[in-house]
């Protein structure tokens, strides 16, 4: 079973930066693709950052200019830097990966996620 661990959520002003990790239990070259997505309450979980396999960036117009997803897969791990931070970031925020196969078709794993809380 693959997992996904979230870390370094926290509290922050507004105007600061955070940078969240999330450690697969498997070689990230595996996956499609990447994600962060992030959910409010009463709110559907939204699309943050993807980074596929191949490299290609796609940021939610949100935070376009301000995150930035990244990869190092010598230690499986997927990173978002989150500069400029804003009240409305404020939300749980869940790594995502996808595995395409063709006998399997595409299977979906989520980490637990991690608070983030910018204070005005």
């Amino acid at each position: 079973q693959v997992q996904l661990v979230e870390s370094g959520g926290g509290l922050v002003q507004a105007g600061g930066s955070l940078r969240l990790s999330c450690a697969a239990s498997r070689a990230i070259c595996d996956f499609n693709t990447m994600a962060w997505y992030r959910q409010t309450p009463g709110a559907q979980r939204e699309l943050v950052a993807a980074l596929t396999r191949g490299g290609v960036r796609t940021y939610a117009d949100a935070v376009k200019g301000r995150f930035i997803i990244s990869r190092y897969n010598a230690k499986d791990t997927v990173y978002l830097q989150m500069n400029s931070l804003k009240p409305g970031d404020t939300a749980v925020y869940y790594c995502n990966g996808e595995i395409i196969k063709s006998d399997v078709g595409r299977t979906t794993y989520w980490g637990q996620g991690t608070q983030v809380t910018v204070s005005s």
